[in-house]
């Protein structure tokens, strides 16, 4: 059974690694951005309360965001295994989590941090070539990354099930030393 936590900045390509492992070990890849968006879609009580947070270009309240993962863990594919990707943001929330792992009488294996130099997550954002992506804009969101996350970092590795990976390495050689990491 494989239950992970992805962590990363924009452009570290966790969701290309998250994807991949996820397809390989058959287990479900937990997006909370996709949670959202189908909770929304589906207009589920959960969802329709998100939207209205949404619509008015608030975020979504953490304990909005940890009844979807609550509502998202109990399906039946998750049984074998999930990676989650894109949650925990905060240590609030990976402390609520913590919470919830142990009410549902799961736990996590590891969290997996891809690191990648701000120069290199700024070029490959640029090159995806999206419209609000500028180099100010880039930088501002890494910026808000590194605050969020960089004691979210220190609250996995005081856990010991940290694993920090080159995400600088080419796509292949990350998978290669993820799937060593993992075994």
């Amino acid at each position: 059974m494989t239950r992970l936590i992805f962590l990363g900045p924009p452009g570290a390509g966790k969701g290309t690694q998250a994807q991949e492992l996820a397809k390989s070990r058959a287990i479900p890849h937990i997006s909370t951005g996709d949670i959202l968006r189908v909770a929304v879609s589906q207009k589920t009580d959960l969802g329709l309360q998100a939207g209205a947070y949404m619509d008015a270009g608030d975020l979504v309240p953490d304990s909005l965001i940890l009844e979807m993962v609550r509502d998202r863990l109990a399906q039946p594919d998750t049984a074998s295994g999930w990676l989650l990707d894109g949650f925990p943001r905060t240590v609030t929330q990976a402390t609520f989590l913590d919470q919830l792992l142990q009410d549902i009488n799961q736990s996590c294996d590891s969290v997996i941090n891809l690191d990648v130099p701000d120069e290199l997550l700024v070029q490959r954002l640029l090159e995806r070539g999206r419209q609000d992506d500028n180099e100010e804009v880039i930088l501002n969101r890494l910026g808000v990354y590194r605050r969020q996350t960089a004691p979210l970092i220190d609250f996995y590795q005081d856990r010991e099930i940290l694993i920090t990976i080159d995400g600088s390495q080419p796509i292949e050689e990350v998978a290669a030393e993820l799937a060593s990491a993992i075994q």
